[in-house]
C-alpha cells in the first residue's frame, strides 16, 4: 500500500520536507529509473514545497515498459471477456474503498480543491471502470448473409500495446477515459504520468497491478518531451492516446504518424457559452459557474471561457456573475471550505498573469472582476489566481481566441443569432459549447449549427459516462468515454471469409 500519510503531512505542516520517494510500475513491479535520476514533485499550494520525488525515466525504461506490455498482451487478449470485466470491477471497488486517499492525493498533486473537484473526479474514475467492465462483452463482430457455401464474419481485435499520455489538470479522470476502455477491449497499457501531477497515476497503477496480470498496466514518470516522444516513436507501441495542448498534440501526431501508428488526440478548446435573452435566472448563473470551470481554476479544455451574451441582458448577467464568482473561496486545496484551488505551477501561473496584464492595460476591455494575481496575504504562498471577468471584449481579441487555461472569462455582446453562431465557430478549436435558452427552437437550432464535438444545452456539467466525447477541428481526433469510442479507438476489424463444402 502506498504510504500517503507522510505526503499529506508535508502539506499540512507547510514544510518543504519531501515524503518517501515514489516508484514507477513496469512488468508488475515497482521500479526506479534506469537513469538513477529523480524529479521533484512540487506542491502547487505552497511555493517551494516538495511533496516527494519520482523517477526520471529514460529511453531504457520506455523499452522495458513496452517489452513488458507486449509480453503480457497475448494472454490478456485471449481471456474471456468476463475475466477482463471482473478485473475492472475489482479495480473500481478498491478505488471506491480508497476514494478519500485518491481524492486527497489529487488535491495535493494537482492543486484542485478537495470538495469541488478532487472527490468528484475520483467518483467519475470509479464510474468509468464500472461502465467499461459492464460493456466488455460488446467487443464483438458481425456475421454476413453470404449464402450457404460461405461463412463470412468479422472480429474486433485489440490493437496491442497502448500508450496513454496523460495531462496534469485532471489526471485520474482522463486516465479513466482511456485505461478501462483499452483494457476491456483486450489491450495492454503504458501510462505516461504528467510531469507536474504524477502521484495519483502511480497510485492507480498500484491498484490496477493488484488485480491484473503483470505487465498489463505499466506506469512511467519523467520528462514528457523525452518519454512521451519515445512512446510516440516506439515501433512496439500500437496506439498512442494523448490528452493535452494542441501544440504538444501536433508533435505527438507527427511522431506517431511517421510510422502510421493508431492515435487519438484530445486537445485544447476555446469554448463558447451562448446566452439568449430569455435564459436569465439563478439556474443560468449556477450553470455558467460550472461551465466556466472556475472551481478547477479554469484549467479545463472544456471550459466555457468565451461568454457570448445577448446585448439585452449583457450587463445584468455580468453583474450577477461578478457576485457569484466573487464569492468563491480560493485557498488551500485540502481545506473543506475551499471552492477553487491553486494553479499547477509557476510557469502556468505566469502565463495566466501575462493575459491578465494585457486584459487590464490594453484599453479595449474593462475589468468586471479580478484582473490580477493576489499581491499579498496567504494566497501569495502558492500559485493562486482569483476569478477574472473581462467585459467589453470582441471575438477577435487575443484573449478571446487563445486558450488561457486559467480562471479568466471574456464577455462578448451579440445581437443576432447568425452573428453569434458565426463568432462561436470563428475559432481553430471545436471541443465544447454551451447554449442557454428557454426557447427550444433557438436552443436546438443553435446547438446544431455550432461546430463543436460536445454541445450542452441549459447545463454546464462535465463529461457523462457513456457519452461520445471528442472535438472538431484542432481540438482533436477520435472519441472517448463511450462504447463507440472504445470500439473505434481500441480495436481493429478483421474480416474472415470461409468457403464451406456443400
Amino acid at each position: 500500500m502506498t504510504d500517503l500519510a507522510p505526503l499529506n503531512d508535508a502539506i499540512d505542516t507547510r514544510t518543504t520536507m519531501a515524503g518517501p520517494d515514489q516508484l514507477m510500475w513496469i512488468g508488475g513491479e515497482r521500479v526506479a529509473s534506469s537513469t538513477q535520476q529523480w524529479r521533484d514533485v512540487n506542491n502547487p499550494a505552497h511555493r517551494g514545497a516538495v511533496i516527494t520525488r519520482v523517477p526520471a525515466a529514460g529511453i531504457d525504461d520506455v523499452n522495458r515498459a513496452v517489452s513488458a506490455a507486449a509480453a503480457a498482451f497475448p494472454a490478456w487478449r485471449a481471456k474471456h471477456f468476463t475475466e477482463r470485466s471482473r478485473a475492472l470491477a475489482l479495480i473500481a471497488d478498491e478505488i471506491e474503498a480508497r476514494s478519500e486517499d485518491f481524492a486527497r492525493l489529487t488535491a495535493l498533486d494537482t492543486g484542485n480543491a478537495l470538495r469541488t473537484q478532487a472527490r468528484p473526479e475520483v467518483a467519475t474514475l470509479v464510474a468509468l471502470f464500472r461502465y467499461f467492465a459492464g460493456i466488455a462483452g460488446e467487443v464483438k463482430g458481425t456475421t454476413l448473409p453470404a449464402g450457404d457455401n460461405q461463412l463470412q464474419y468479422t472480429r474486433l481485435e485489440p490493437l496491442g500495446v497502448v500508450a496513454c499520455i496523460l495531462p496534469w489538470n485532471s489526471p485520474l479522470m482522463i486516465a479513466g477515459f482511456k485505461v478501462p476502455a483499452a483494457l476491456a477491449a483486450g489491450n495492454t497499457i503504458i501510462m505516461k504520468a504528467a510531469d507536474d501531477a504524477p502521484l495519483t497515476i502511480l497510485l492507480l497503477a498500484e491498484v490496477c497491478n493488484r488485480h491484473l496480470p503483470a505487465g498489463v498496466v505499466n506506469a512511467l514518470t519523467g520528462r514528457g518531451s523525452l518519454i512521451g516522444s519515445a512512446l510516440a516513436e516506439h515501433p512496439g507501441v500500437d496506439k498512442v492516446s494523448f490528452t493535452g495542448s494542441t501544440e504538444v498534440g501536433r508533435g505527438v501526431a507527427h511522431q506517431a504518424g511517421e510510422r502510421l501508428a493508431h492515435m487519438s488526440l484530445e486537445l485544447g478548446g476555446k469554448n463558447p457559452s451562448i446566452v439568449f435573452p430569455d435564459a436569465v435566472d439563478d439556474d443560468l448563473i449556477d450553470g455558467l459557474l460550472f461551465s466556466s470551470r472556475f472551481t478547477r481554476q479554469g484549467q479545463s479544455c472544456t471550459a466555457g471561457s468565451r461568454l457570448l451574451l445577448h446585448e439585452d441582458i449583457y450587463d445584468e448577467v455580468i453583474e450577477r456573475l461578478v457576485d457569484r464568482l466573487g464569492a468563491l473561496k480560493v485557498g488551500d486545496p485540502l481545506a473543506e471550505e475551499t471552492d477553487m484551488g491553486a494553479i499547477i505551477n509557476a510557469k502556468q501561473h505566469a502565463a495566466i498573469d501575462e493575459y491578465l496584464v494585457e486584459g487590464r492595460t490594453g484599453g479595449q476591455m474593462s475589468v468586471a472582476l479580478g484582473g490580477s494575481a493576489p499581491a499579498d496575504g496567504p494566497l501569495t504562498e502558492g500559485f493562486y489566481h482569483l476569478p477574472t471577468i473581462f467585459a467589453g471584449a470582441s471575438n477577435d481579441f487575443r484573449l478571446a481566441r487563445e486558450e488561457i487555461f486559467g480562471p479568466v472569462l471574456v464577455a462578448i455582446p451579440w445581437k443576432k443569432v447568425d452573428d453569434v453562431v458565426r463568432m462561436a465557430n470563428d475559432s481553430n478549436y471545436g471541443l465544447a459549447a454551451f447554449v442557454w435558452s428557454r426557447n427550444l427552437d433557438d436552443a436546438i437550432n443553435t446547438a446544431h449549427r455550432v461546430e463543436a464535438g460536445w454541445v450542452q444545452v441549459n447545463q454546464g456539467g462535465g463529461q457523462v459516462v457513456g457519452q461520445s466525447y471528442g472535438g472538431y477541428k484542432q481540438s482533436g481526433i477520435g472519441r472517448e468515454v463511450s462504447l463507440e469510442g472504445m470500439l473505434a479507438g481500441f480495436t481493429q476489424t478483421k474480416q474472415i471469409n470461409i468457403r464451406l463444402r456443400a
